[in-house]
């Protein structure tokens, strides 16, 4: 990927719309998500984000299944960016990841 300025960063997040509190939100709502931490790890390009999404939906469902809820969620988003990396828990996974 090629260095931007934070000119050309804020030009790419302001055409696609994708931010990580967009994510978030869109995440939230769609997935009933009781936490959600996103992070930007293109250096503010916003073309690369890396997510924790904490949701009851992923009950009973192995990580594929999971992160095709996502990617459904997301499907908009997903196609604007570069590169999407979720991490996905149920609430009881992420409280005894929390404890660890």
């Amino acid at each position: 990927m090629s260095a931007r300025t934070d000119a050309e960063a804020s030009e790419v997040q302001y055409s696609t719309g994708v931010t990580p509190e967009t994510l978030k939100t869109t995440l939230i709502q769609k997935l009933e998500a009781s936490h959600v931490d996103v992070e930007d790890l293109s250096g503010g390009c916003g073309q690369m984000f890396e997510a924790i999404i904490v949701s009851p939906q992923f009950a009973k469902k192995p990580t594929l299944a999971r992160h095709r809820l996502v990617n459904t969620a997301l499907n908009k988003e997903i196609a604007a960016i570069h590169a999407w990396t979720p991490k996905c828990y149920t609430p009881e996974e992420w409280e005894k990841k929390k404890g660890a």
